[in-house]
Order: C-alpha cells, then sequence, then structure tokens
C-alpha cells in the first residue's frame, strides 16, 4: 500500500469512504458531513495539530459522557460516588494532579517569559543609561 502514490490513494479512499457512508446512511447530508470533517481534519494537519487525540475524543468523548451519566443517574446525582470506592478515588485524584501539573507548567512558562522579557527590559536600559 506504500507503494501506491498518495493522489491515487486519497481519492480512491474518500471515494469509498462516501460510498459506505450513504450506503449505511442513506442521506447525503452525512456524506457532506464527512467531507466537512475530512477538510477540517486536512486543515488541522496543514496547521501541524495532532490529529490522532482529536480523533480519540471524538470517538470517546460520547462514551465517557453516557457512562458518566449512566453514573449519575445509579447514584441519583450523587456525585461522591466517584470518590466512594478507592480505586475511583485514586482515579480522580491521579486526574486532578496531572491537570493541576499541566496548569502549573503553563503557567511557570508564561510568568517565566514575562519575567525573563521585564529583566532584559531592565538590562537594556541601564546599558542605555550607562552609554
Amino acid at each position: 500500500m506504500l507503494q501506491v502514490p498518495y493522489r491515487y490513494l486519497f481519492p480512491s479512499a474518500m471515494f469509498f469512504i462516501a460510498v459506505g457512508v450513504f450506503t449505511t446512511q442513506n442521506s447525503l447530508f452525512h456524506v457532506w458531513e464527512v467531507l466537512a470533517f475530512g477538510i477540517i481534519g486536512a486543515l488541522l494537519m496543514v496547521l501541524n495539530f495532532s490529529v490522532a487525540p482529536i480523533m480519540l475524543g471524538f470517538v470517546l468523548g460520547p462514551m465517557m459522557e453516557e457512562n458518566f451519566r449512566r453514573a449519575l443517574l445509579l447514584s441519583r446525582g450523587d456525585m461522591s460516588i466517584f470518590i466512594q470506592r478507592p480505586i475511583s478515588a485514586t482515579f480522580v485524584a491521579i486526574s486532578a494532579c496531572l491537570l493541576a501539573a499541566v496548569t502549573w507548567g503553563a503557567w511557570r512558562k508564561k510568568r517565566g517569559t514575562s519575567l525573563l522579557e521585564k529583566v532584559e527590559a531592565e538590562t537594556e536600559g541601564a546599558t542605555a543609561a550607562a552609554v
């Protein structure tokens, strides 16, 4: 498959995807929807976005939302259901720590850059005043 030129592979893949979507849904709207998402995906690839996490989000997002709602229905809306068992409490704690670490790192990086710019500006000002 790697020996097939991209100019032949891409149009044929798009054709078979469109035929498959039309066959399963019997609607041209879904074909246009697939085309729109294909264009968005190509644009994201041009802008150097990683497409794999976006695809995982589209696939796993609805499943996660459905199971979250199911858990809340079973617990009658009580959010403490997520920390009552040690395993689920551990997962919640790990998720919170990872979120805090990512947020802290981004904040420090942003703050460090502005602090560095401030020090450089003061150094340039002192150098200009000395001359």
